[in-house]
């Protein structure tokens, strides 16, 4: 329960920046002093009812979003988008570490590709739309139930081709791992 508490402010603090709101509009907002709201965020104060329910009105999420209350045997999957520009993921695991799964929405805006490297293999898989993906010296175009996988060490990029949003799942795997996919069992040839 004290890891729970202690993780309030911060999250508090995370929200409100994502929100672009300064302290002193939340306080106009909530009527809570500036004071007391930064003593929340830095973990000096600690969370009441009575200070979280204007704060979780103010910035329109229910309570459990503000204070990442642990589940309580509802097996859902409470899917929490991330959204980042003109692009929303949201994150289908939920444990760090190994194979790791998102549905990616693209918006149509064509942006100017800017191919990166890092560690990992990845494999994308069309949901809706049209993808474009540039993988080295490769520019593509991926329609719906079309599939690509490649070593994310290579310069790549994917996002939208700018005439529609497009839904992609993504899985990436940091270590290398790689999706293995049969046609046949494996015994036939």
């Amino acid at each position: 329960m004290e890891d729970v508490l202690a993780a309030v402010g911060p999250r508090l603090k995370l929200i409100r920046q994502q929100r672009e709101c300064t302290l002193s509009t939340l306080s106009e907002i909530t009527g809570i002093s500036v004071s007391t709201l930064s003593r929340l965020e830095s973990g000096q104060r600690k969370p009441s009812l009575e200070l979280l329910l204007p704060i979780a009105h103010a910035h329109q999420v229910p309570l459990d979003e503000l204070v990442d209350a642990p589940p309580v045997g509802d097996p859902r999957v409470r899917l929490k988008p991330v959204k980042r520009g003109d692009t929303t993921v949201v994150p289908l695991t939920q444990q760090p570490g190994g194979l790791q799964a998102f549905k990616m929405v693209f918006d149509r805006t064509r942006c100017e590709p800017d191919p990166r490297t890092h560690e990992g293999y990845e494999w994308l898989y069309v949901l809706s739309g049209k993808a474009r993906l540039i993988l080295a010296d490769h520019d593509v175009v991926l329609k719906v139930g079309e599939a690509a996988e490649f070593d994310t060490r290579l310069p790549h990029w994917f996002g939208s081709t700018g005439d529609a949003p497009v839904e992609i799942l993504s899985l990436f795997g940091p270590q290398g791992e790689r999706m293995h996919v049969r046609a046949k069992p494996a015994g036939e040839r």
